[in-house]
């Protein structure tokens, strides 16, 4: 009931947040970036890039500003797709880290599983990317080093909102990534987006969708401030309403053969892409 209070309370001031502030981003350049055609291109994403139609990444990364020889942070990189993306297109001159939750909310096995990452990640991030894995630090965010914080240009959330709000880690974990990052840097969020008028107990993230303008309030009451949106992840064929939530959709198919062929047709799900400045 306290997030539900909170929620409302939020959403009460959120309409002014729906309109990009004046230093929101040009839309992406139509030239293609010759290094990231090459990312793209790469054999080590043999295996991701028939996704690469439904996540956009180099027209989302590029609505994010992030260029070669920044340090970004991707938060809950799970098997790495976007690692195999990021690592490569950052650069020698740029720095990849891998970020999990704080553990102060945690428990049990996911707790365990947490501590674990620091340790587990660089290897198989060294493994995806044939970069040593001394290059690609990893932390949870109770336990960043004092010196990394303020120096990160942009931290990516993808697809993981929907996680952090039921599991009670936006509180901590919002507040720990704003400190990551420099005066200047920016969030970048994209999520399964319901419809504006969807009811809230299918939005609560149990679902894997929540409602565009309840991410932007709980996001802009956590110290930052939506500087841009865009439509690049948008799926208008998903109607953002399955009995199991967007897993329903393509990749997971949680339903396995039935109705394969209309899921299959509709494609993964339509999404949210925001950016966010640090409110100062």
């Amino acid at each position: 009931m306290r997030k539900v209070a909170l929620l409302a309370a939020l959403l009460l001031a959120a309409p002014a947040a729906l309109v990009a502030a004046p230093d929101a981003p040009a839309p992406a350049a139509s030239t293609p970036d010759p290094l990231m055609a090459k990312v793209l291109a790469d054999p080590r994403r043999d295996k991701d890039r028939v996704r690469d139609a439904f996540r956009h990444p180099a027209e989302t990364l590029a609505f994010f500003r992030i260029q070669p020889g920044m340090t970004v942070a991707d938060y809950m990189p799970s098997s790495g797709w976007y690692t195999r993306v990021l690592v490569p297109y950052l650069g020698d001159k740029g720095t990849y880290i891998g970020l999990t939750a704080g553990t102060a909310t945690a428990t049990g096995d996911t707790k365990t599983r947490l501590q674990a990452f620091p340790a587990q990640f660089p290897p198989k991030a060294a493994g995806w990317t044939g970069v040593p894995e001394a290059r690609i630090p990893a932390f949870t965010l109770d336990a960043v080093p004092a010196e990394r914080k303020g120096t990160v240009d942009r931290v990516i959330i993808m697809r993981e909102v929907h996680n952090m709000w039921p599991d009670n880690f936006l509180y901590n974990d919002l507040a720990a990534i704003r400190a990551l990052l420099k005066d200047d840097g920016l969030l970048g969020i994209e999520e399964h987006r319901a419809k504006a008028d969807a009811p809230a107990d299918y939005t609560q993230g149990t679902k894997g969708y929540m409602r565009e303008a309840d991410v932007i309030a709980l996001v802009e009451a956590h110290g930052f401030r939506l500087v841009g949106k865009s439509e690049v992840n948008a799926n208008p064929k998903d109607s953002a309403d399955w009995p199991e939530g967007v897993w329903t959709l393509p990749p997971v198919l949680a339903l396995k053969d039935q109705d394969r062929a209309k899921y299959e047709a509709i494609g993964e799900s339509d999404r949210m892409t925001l950016l966010f400045a640090k409110r100062r």
